[in-house]
């Protein structure tokens, strides 16, 4: 199993790179093209997909995307090529997001997932794709008003780190006497920069 690459950019179309490993290129399927330029250097978390008649590799810019991908397929109908067409679309917030809050009517906008696909990766995946939140600190307890901290908890369960989450809050503090879903909203505008 090839777990990953480090090379340049030799080529890259719509859905694919070629990565130069020390004179072999390696066509991997990528889901943002439109971060790559040619020539720069690049680390690439790889799964290979094997059938009877095809041996592909799908790259990720994380571990944590490449185990959404990994999870997504796991899921019955769901094959690579629609979970990597579903990450070229909607990206790795959204799809953990729409799952862990049951959005079926999100899946469904995704290229390939029809009614029954959406439904099915819920009933799968539903608390399978984020860690237990880590309890909020004593002193931002103190610091942060309840709205703040529940915005807090709502951006780790859509699996931020608590350094980004710390961040988001100190960004959220700066506009008092909101809601909860206006304070989440800061966050995710905030963090997705």
């Amino acid at each position: 199993m090839i777990a990953f690459i480090r090379g340049t950019i030799a080529a890259y179309g719509a859905d694919w790179i070629v990565v130069d490993n020390h004179g072999v290129g390696w066509q991997i399927a990528y889901p943002h093209t439109d971060r790559v330029t040619l020539q720069q250097e690049i680390s690439v978390h790889t799964y290979m997909h094997l059938t009877e008649n095809d041996v592909s590799l799908y790259g990720f810019e994380s571990m944590e995307e490449k185990e959404l991908f990994q999870r997504l397929i796991s899921v019955k109908g769901l094959g690579p090529r629609t979970a990597m067409n579903m990450l070229t679309a909607a990206g790795y917030e959204a799809i953990v997001g729409a799952v862990e809050t049951g959005n079926v009517a999100a899946l469904k906008k995704m290229p390939g997932i029809g009614a029954k696909s959406a439904s099915q990766i819920v009933l799968d995946l539903k608390g399978k794709l984020v860690a237990a939140p880590a309890a909020p600190s004593k002193a931002a307890a103190e610091v942060y008003p309840a709205e703040i901290r529940d915005a807090m908890e709502g951006l780790r369960n859509l699996g931020y780190k608590q350094n980004e989450v710390n961040a988001a809050a100190k960004v959220m503090n700066e506009s008092p006497g909101l809601t909860t879903a206006e304070y989440l909203r800061i966050g995710l505008r905030f963090l997705s920069k």
